[in-house]
């Protein structure tokens, strides 16, 4: 009997720490993570040790839980950011709020013995002071900051791109992972390209994590900003997007019809275009309708059309993007086969490095990188697509989901459909895994047929 009333008692202190007794906390972030953000890790051990001692949360507990609820809700809502920088008579009401909280905390334990819950509230409420007193200068810091990034940026883009109001800021904290960790400072929408090398420099020499963005349609977290200091350079202006035209790729004697595309460009847009002269865009993802070509390039996007064409890291010609210290990156493959990259024995890219100016074309060059890569290591036998090899032989951008820059723009090779085409269709029972190795085992019978 005692020991089921000892396991009754533990399985109520289990459900007492999941319930979320933080105000305001409609979030995704539990109470231990809010006081640890907060107030730190030792001001959880804390808190589960008193908690331990009494067996429930006490009314000192939820006066504090109270300050740490009403920091949160302005910390996770850049609206109500906006209000308090802007209203500094209702931003001194609420921090006299918090403070008229933790002194009624103290005076609970001043009225007390002395003992070692107390000694142990009292670091708390040490503990709290800090953060309210961090809360409360973080307005001003803020401001500051902002004029000085202002100041930096309007440099290399117009004031208007700059934005830190709410609604942009919300609209940059997460893409389709709906993971959000925090907020941006600030949004960045440059006009053109060019303008991506200087604000990258200035970005740096302010201490801001740079997070490369354009659709938001990703799944691997690469929008994501993961510091409160980052600034996200979002590219949907870069969007022209080029004829169809045919030209001489480095390495083969004929002419190979090839489109050009910014960043920022809708992976729709570059097939429909391709399309008016009877070409094929291979990449087709299913996020075709929003997600852009700097994305793709990034993610190395597939889609239904992999299966004949392959992905992005397949039919991508050329790119150009802006490196992690502002100096432009043009990446060409060489001797492009026109096909699965995997099929051709040796792969080759050129990398030529320039200076960060504002015209890429007539930059300075720094120095060329040949990066050779064989072919049989970008597959995996009996799997297709490898998407373990993120490195991919040293090539930068190219499936490194927006980590070592930002692409802004790249030329693609265009394809013809059959003449004929046949219609497989397959109905499978069972295991879902068994389907993936079937479809590979089919299509590897498929190209091995003498008529292809």
């Amino acid at each position: 009997m005692e020991k089921e009333r000892i396991t009754a008692k533990e399985t109520e202190r289990e459900e007492t720490r999941r319930q979320r007794e933080i105000p305001y906390n409609y979030t995704s972030y539990s109470d231990r993570e809010i006081v640890i953000r907060l107030l730190g890790k030792e001001a959880w051990k804390i808190l589960e040790t008193l908690r331990a001692q009494k067996g429930r949360t006490g009314r000192s507990a939820r006066m504090l839980f109270e300050v740490l609820g009403d920091i949160w809700v302005i910390q996770r809502n850049p609206y109500l950011q906006e209000d308090m920088l802007f209203n500094k008579k209702r931003r001194d009401l609420l921090v006299d709020a918090l403070y008229h909280r933790i002194n009624a905390i103290q005076k609970r334990i001043d009225c007390r013995s002395s003992s070692r819950r107390e000694e142990l509230i009292s670091q708390l409420i040490q503990k709290a002071l800090v953060t309210v007193e961090k809360f409360k200068s973080s307005f001003e810091r803020s401001w500051d900051f902002r004029r000085l990034v202002i100041k930096k940026l309007k440099k290399h883009t117009k004031s208007e791109n700059i934005r830190f109001d709410g609604f942009s800021r919300a609209m940059h904290v997460t893409d389709a992972t709906d993971w959000r960790v925090h907020y941006p400072f600030v949004v960045l929408f440059p006009d053109s390209e060019s303008e991506i090398p200087g604000l990258v420099q200035a970005c740096i020499s302010l201490g801001l994590t740079i997070v490369p963005r354009g659709a938001g349609t990703g799944y691997t977290g690469g929008a994501v900003p993961l510091h409160e200091k980052s600034v996200v350079i979002n590219t949907e202006k870069l969007n022209a997007i080029a004829a169809p035209e045919m030209v001489h790729l480095r390495g083969r004697d004929d002419t190979t019809a090839t489109i050009y595309a910014q960043a920022g460009a809708v992976n729709k847009q570059v097939a429909d275009k391709a399309a008016k002269d009877g070409w094929i865009f291979a990449v087709d993802p299913n996020s075709n309708y929003a997600c852009s070509i700097g994305g793709n390039i990034a993610e190395n996007a597939g889609g239904k059309k992999a299966v004949l064409w392959g992905t992005t890291v397949d039919s991508v010609y050329w790119y150009r993007m802006v490196g992690p210290n502002g100096e432009w990156i043009e990446v060409t493959r060489l001797n492009h086969n026109l096909g699965k990259i995997h099929k051709q024995k040796e792969v080759e890219f050129e990398v030529v490095y320039k200076e960060g100016t504002k015209d890429p074309e007539n930059a300075k060059v720094l120095c060329t990188e040949h990066i050779k890569i064989d072919g049989s290591t970008i597959r995996k036998p009996g799997l297709g697509k490898d998407v373990t090899n993120k490195f991919l032989g040293g090539v930068p951008g190219l499936q490194k989901e927006g980590t070592d820059g930002i692409i802004t723009s790249a030329k693609f090779v265009l394809y013809k459909m059959p003449p004929f085409t046949q219609t497989l269709c397959l109905e499978f029972y069972g295991a879902a895994s068994n389907a993936g190795p079937a479809i590979y085992a089919i299509s590897q019978l498929l190209d091995s047929h003498p008529e292809g």
